[in-house]
This record gives C-alpha cells, structure tokens and sequence, in this order.
C-alpha cells in the first residue's frame, strides 16, 4: 500500500497516534522507550529517556512532515533551497516543544512517569554544524521558512565532528573533538537510497556526439556517495514541516577484500576512510595543501549532491529542466557554496545537453548571493592549480564563464580605471585564483548584504565595480532572529510577562512587542520586569560558579561580550577596560563605582594565535582581579567557556549590557546584538552593522554609543595612524597596557602578552587605542545609568518593545519579495 494510502485509509487514525495529549504522549513515550531503546523504566538512564521523548515528538513532526511534501507536490509550489556550508541549529528538543506547542503536556506526562524535562533537555548533545553567526542565521532561516509556511530545502554537510568543543587548560584554549553523533541523533531519518555519485579529479575528454553535438565527458579520479540524512524543521503554531538535508561522504566500495586476502589491512579500508572523511570535520585547518584541497571537495560535495536532488525533484514532475529556476530559488550563504553556479552549469550542458545560453538563462536565474563579509581578504579564492587537480571540468566552465563575461565588461564599461581586470572571475597571479564571490556575483540575479550599512559598504568598496555594473542586482535584507528560541525558549520568564501584558501575537509578529510601550508607566510590570532579569542573572551566577568557580553577586551590572574570538571584534578593547577600572580600584580602594561582572565568551579559530592570546588574558586578568581582597565584589571578569547555542540561551537572558564594540565598518552585521537587545539588554557599541539599525529603531537615547563611524576609520587609516599617539596621550591607556606587558598578570613572565602589545602599540590594525577613551567615557554614561534603576528599566524595557525588525520572519518575508518571489503554501 501506498504512503498516500495509507494516510487516507479510513481505518487508519493517525491523529490517535500522534495525538498530543498527555495521556496519549505517557504512553508514546513508553513506547518508544521499549520498541527503539529497548529498555523498560526501571533500568532506564536519562539519555534512554531523553530519546525516547525526542522520537516520540519526531513521530508528530513527521506525521506533518509527510502532509508537508504531499502538499508542496500537489501544488507544484517553488521552493527556496538555502545552499549553505553551516547550519547551527542547536539542540532540538526544547525548540520543538516550543513550536509544537506541547511543551506543557509532555512535562505533565513525563511528571506522571517520574521524570524532569529539564533533565533530559540537558542530556541532549549541541549539532556543532557551524562556527558562528553565518550557521546561526541559516537555522533561524529554516524556522522562519517554516512558521510562514514556505516551501523550502536547506542544503548542507552532515559534519561527524562540528566545532569543537573548547575546554580551558591554564588559561588557554584546548580544542576538543564534538562527537555530537555518538549516541546516535533521533531528529535524523536517514535516505540510505537516496545517493549521489560525486566525481573528483581525473581529468576531461572532449569528443563530438552521435548529432554532430560538442560534449564534454568528466573522466574522474575518484567517486564519493552523497548520503542524504534528513531533518524534519517545524514552523511555529502551523503544520508546515520543512526539510533540512545534510549530506554524508561514503565510498563506494567501503572494503577492498582483495587488499584484506593480501595482507595490505590498511589498504582494505582506505577508499572508506579517504571518502568518509569529507564529511568527517567542520572547516579542517587549511593551512596546508591537504586541508585546502579537503575543504574544496567538501564545498563541491554538498553542493553536487543538492543540485542534482533539486533536479531529481524537479523532473518528477516536468519533462525538462527549461523552467528549472521557476520551481526552484537558490540562496547562495555566502561564497562556500558559489562552486554552484559552475555545477549546475555542468549538470545542465553535460548531462541534460542543453544548449550554453539557455542553460546560463535558468542557472543565473535561479542563484542569489549573500555577502558577509567587507574584508577583501576574507572573500574566498581557489588556486586554480588546485581547483583544476579537484575539479578539472569546472575550470573549464568557469574559463567560458569569464570569457563571456569579460566580453559584456569590456563593452559596458570600455575597461574605465581597470575594471575588467577587478571584475574577472580569474585572478592574474603566480599562481592565478579563482575569485568565488566574483562567480557568486556573475551567476546570480540577486546580491544582498546583511545590515544597511554594510550593504552600502559593499557597494562602495568591496564589490563596487559589480555594483557599478548592475546597480540593480543590489539590494539589502537585514538580518534576523527567530524569537522563538532566543526569547520563548530561552526566556520563559519573561515571555510570560510579555503574553500577559500584550497576548502571544507577538511570537510570530515581532513588532507586536510594541504593545509593551504602553505598559511603560506601570511601576508593578517594571519591578516584575526586574525581578525577571535578577532570577535570570541568579541562574547564571549558579552555572558560571559550577563552571569557573568564580562567585558573582547577581545585583552587579552584567556587562556581556559574548561571539567569535576575533581582532575586529575587540574583545581586547574590552578587556583594557576592565584592567583601567582595575588600576582605579588599586588607586584609589574608597573608589565609589557600580559593581560589575564582564563576562567574556567565545571560541577562538584552532590557528589564530593572537585570538588565543586573547583567551590566555582574560583568564590571566580574572585569576588576579577575582583574588584581590582590595576589590572585592565591586569587578570580576569571567570567560565561560565553550560558548555554542545552548550557553547562549542561559546568558542572553542575564545580561544587563551587551558590549558590540567592533570596529566601524567591519562587522557585515551581527546577530548577538539582535539578541541580548530582545533579552531587555542595553547596547554600548559602535556605528558596526546592525548596531546602526538597532539603535536607530531602539532610540538613540536607549543605547550608549561611542567610537569612529566607517567614514572616520578610513579617513585616519588613509591619512596615518599611529597607535603610539593614543597611547603616550592616555595616562589610563597607557598605566593598562603597561600592567599587562610587565607580566604583573602572568605571574612576572613579561613576554607572554608581548605579541598583543606590540601589535597594539606598532600596528593596532583595528583601533583599538583609537576608541579606547571614547569607550571609557560611554561606560561612565552606563554607571551613572545603572545608579538609576528605574530608568534603566525603562529602558531595558523599550530596547524589548522596539527590537521587532530583526526578528528573521521579517528578514524571510523580505527575500520571498524582493528576491525569491515565493509565496506561501498552507499545509491544512
């Protein structure tokens, strides 16, 4: 019998089965216990427990799940396909509840069975599927899809081991590896059937077919199997259940028994483990030839598999690819993923035989590209020796690519000031590179930045000679994130207070919140919106006391700086501050100050050196700072360590201050910010990203602004600028970096922050010395604020009620409309 039967046998009542009641989810739960953990209560261990309530929810999400694609079908709905490199998507068992709306039943059912849900959410392992803020977003992408239900794919890599896990050791960073996998992950159905063979290296033979055609046949080297391994993503309060898919390496033959008869063990494995291994890490150090040439294959490996699974859904209903951009719109995050645009060029005129100019028709209509980056060095390039060992046959698309191109260029713009040299796809050199985000740019109908500022930053540096040639290409969606994990999840307290007061609309209506402004002058919602904040801060003091052993008092001011470890970033910025309020303590010890708690987060890349020096200080700092009787609980500084999504969750909520301090012009956007702001914290940033537009819808007075605006930092980096200057002129700047550089931190060992040092002073690529005192005097603005704490109250309270653009249901609706032209598809 059919799937589709059986869904519509009147004999069959799946509701029943997946019904969510708490009577019908106690006995799903023993179900599930016994047929697929195969324990019964009395012996069962947490984690049994946790997974036998993650099926019991997948087994609902799946009944929608099915009615989804049955729908999507029926309809011949176009589909957004989110091609990206991570998907930090963090633990999912809470965000489901949530979504479902069953959170309370399953509680009550596990309460009648003797169990904690708080528990067994904790047994749950972090999918370490991303670095940061680019994996991050693409998660609260895929929720938003969902919750207004538009059909949508996400494409990715199952990644063995994610980002690793950060264990502090003395002070430094040690990397350890994320077995997130290795008991096993319930959210997963995995498509052992639904595999692709991905070609690598070899070389290409050119030859004339039957019809007289010119055709081009890919000899490869080697193939690896694209495994499919799905992951239902469900929306909030609607039956709409998108698809996350994540492909695995495999070989395809996992064991020589030849090799094994001879003797040769290792070789009887070895195809497995070399094809395994694609899929095996997040990012593989690509200092050398081997990582490079590793992390290219696991860019083309993803990105052949989803293409070729876009055209296999395609054609099972129309008989040719011709309108192949018409059924699907594909979203290219950032340039890991850019290879796209010459696969499927590939895909179309190898192995469809389409003709080159219809076939770069669908192909560039059917790509757009997400920048994120202003840095000129941090757009991605391939050498093309390399590219060519990888993928031989895309070297040669891409060269037809570019000369095409490079004919229009020369004709648009007559070669003005050298443009089609900058514009070229290839870059000249010794050896020469492909330029990713150049193809990104040529094979797309759409180029988006991430925040107004850095969009128009693009278009007058970075990208200016493609925005000079298409100015209507260009266009700007801000970033955004799901409210459902990073405030009803994460901050049930406060939601709460929230509902109470304006009703749940503002879950899936952002700018709702809004309703709060008229609660403003209620002195009973401001003290329950204190209380709240103290009760969140409470809990985080008990975990950064189990976790660093350091005592905090929850009625200091939490000043929270909490993202990747990176120079732009200035967390050392930070931490001069924390030494300056330091040596005031030690100055004057009557000093009348509001007493802090910094708390620092992050993982620093496994090798950059300085930001692991970065990491190294501010734990030297806190060890002494901490210790010292003379200061007490007026400053303590803590590093909470192995910062992922489900620490977040635990510190967005507490924070009092969120410390966006990067250097102007930047950070392409951010998306910490959006969150500690939805949390009731007070910004102190700078004019970066989407501190611009946060503080512009917060109100200027609601957010402690300091530092050189983008324009500023150009005009004093192209005019000279010496750190010395700032620092023989700062008798604090200079009284902080000489303490750290005596080694007064790292027990007399003067030469264990002398790198950081002597950059700052020789170099400071970012400003730190620049903005150090404009910084200094904006935090005197937050203690005089805190002294006022009703007024900080209100505003905690405003920065909540005006954060509702950057929710991501507004970013999602603003790319179905100004660039995948997708309109919704309800699922009954």
């Amino acid at each position: 019998m059919s799937q589709q039967n059986n869904l519509d046998h009147p004999k069959l009542d799946l509701h029943s089965r997946t019904g969510t009641n708490a009577d019908t989810l106690q006995r799903a739960i023993l179900d599930n216990l016994f047929y697929i953990q195969g324990r019964f209560p009395d012996v069962a261990t947490p984690h049994d427990w946790y997974q036998a309530v993650a099926y019991t929810v997948r087994d609902r999400q799946l009944h929608r799940w099915v009615k989804t694609a049955q729908t999507y079908k029926k309809q011949k709905s176009r589909s957004v396909c989110y091609l990206s490199a991570e998907f930090l998507i963090g633990p999912m068992l809470g965000s489901n509840l949530v979504n479902l709306g069953i959170e309370d039943e399953v509680r009550e059912a596990l309460s009648a069975l003797g169990q904690d849900l708080d528990v067994l959410l904790e047994q749950e392992p972090e999918p370490g599927l991303g670095n940061g803020g680019l994996g991050r977003l693409a998660a609260c992408y895929m929720d938003s899809l969902a919750t207004l239900e538009i059909p949508a794919i996400g494409y990715g890599i199952r990644y063995e081991f994610g980002i690793f896990h950060q264990r502090i050791e003395n002070g430094w960073q040690k990397e350890i590896s994320d077995q997130w996998l290795h008991l096993g992950n319930p959210w997963e159905v995995p498509r052992p059937l639904l595999t692709f063979r991905v070609n690598l290296g070899g070389h290409t033979e050119h030859y004339t077919d039957d019809h007289g055609n010119h055709r081009v046949r890919w000899e490869p080297e080697r193939v690896v199997l694209g495994v499919a391994h799905d992951t239902p993503i469900i929306g909030y309060g609607v039956n709409n259940t998108n698809l996350l898919r994540l492909w695995k390496a495999e070989a395809e033959q996992s064991f020589d028994f030849e090799a094994f008869n001879t003797g040769d063990y290792y070789a009887a494995v070895e195809e497995k483990v070399k094809s395994e291994t694609i899929s095996k890490v997040l990012y593989p150090n690509d200092e050398a030839i081997s990582g490079k040439t590793l992390r290219l294959e696991q860019q083309y490996f993803f990105v052949s598999c989803s293409l070729r699974d876009m055209i296999r859904i395609h054609l099972q209903q129309e008989p040719d690819l011709s309108n192949f951009h018409e059924k699907f719109a594909a979203q290219l995050n950032d340039t890991h993923p850019a290879i796209a645009v010459a696969e499927l060029m590939r895909l179309l005129v190898d192995e469809h035989h389409m003709d080159w100019n219809p076939a770069w028709s669908v192909a560039s209509r059917t790509f757009s590209y997400t920048n994120h980056t202003l840095l000129p060095e941090a757009l991605e390039t391939w050498s093309l020796p390399l590219l060519q060992q990888v993928l031989p046959r895309h070297v040669e698309i891409i060269y037809e690519i570019n000369m095409r191109f490079m004919d229009q260029v020369r004709v648009l713009t007559h070669d003005v000031c050298g443009a089609v040299t900058r514009l070229s796809i290839i870059e000249e050199g010794e050896p020469k590179r492909v330029r990713m985000a150049n193809l990104a740019c040529v094979g797309s109908h759409a180029i988006n930045g991430v925040a107004a500022l850095h969009t128009e930053l693009l278009k007058k540096t970075t990208l200016n000679d493609f925005h000079n040639l298409w100015p209507e290409k260009f266009l700007n969606v801000t970033n955004g994130v799901t409210p459902r994990r990073f405030l009803l999840l994460s901050n049930p307290k406060q939601s709460k207070l929230i509902s109470d007061r304006i009703g749940e609309g503002w879950i899936t209506d952002l700018e709702k919140l809004r309703g709060l402004e008229a609660h403003l002058d209620d002195a009973g919602f401001r003290e329950d919106w204190r209380r709240v904040k103290r009760e969140n801060k409470e809990a985080l003091a008990k975990l950064l006391k189990e976790r660093t052993y350091v005592d905090v008092d929850p009625q200091s001011l939490f000043s929270v700086q909490a993202k990747r470890i990176h120079e732009y970033k200035r967390q050392h910025l930070h931490l001069l501050y924390v030494v300056t309020l330091y040596n005031r303590i030690i100055n004057n010890p009557n000093l009348s100050m509001a007493p802090r708690v910094h708390i620092l987060g992050g993982k620093a890349a496994p090798g950059y050196a300085m930001a692991k020096l970065f990491i190294k200080l501010a734990h030297a700092v806190g060890e002494m700072v901490n210790r010292d009787q003379m200061v007490g609980d007026r400053l303590k500084l803590v590093f909470f360590p192995n910062f992922n999504v489900k620490n977040a969750q635990r510190i967005y909520p507490a924070a009092d201050l969120s410390e966006q301090i990067s250097t102007a012009g930047f950070e392409a956007s951010g998306t910490g910010n959006m969150k500690f702001s939805m949390n009731g914290a007070l910004t102190i940033g700078t004019l970066d990203g989407a501190n611009v537009e946060i503080r512009e819808v917060v109100g200027d007075e609601n957010f402690f602004l300091f530092g050189m605006t983008a324009e500023e930092v150009v005009h004093l980096k192209t005019n000279g600028y010496h750190p010395r200057h700032y620092y023989d002129g700062n008798a604090e700047l200079r009284a902080a970096m000489d303490l750290i550089a005596s080694g007064y931190f790292s027990h007399g060992e003067a030469d264990v922050f002398k790198p950081l040092i002597d950059n700052l002073l020789e170099h400071d690529p970012f400003m730190v010395l620049a903005d150090y005192e404009a910084y200094c005097h904006a935090q005197s603005q937050v203690d005089d604020l805190w002294a006022q704490p009703d007024l900080w109250t209100r505003k905690s309270i405003l920065n909540v009620a005006r954060i509702g653009k950057f929710s991501s249901d507004r970013a999602i609706r603003e790319y179905c409309e100004k660039i995948w032209k997708v309109q919704p598809t309800p699922v009954d």
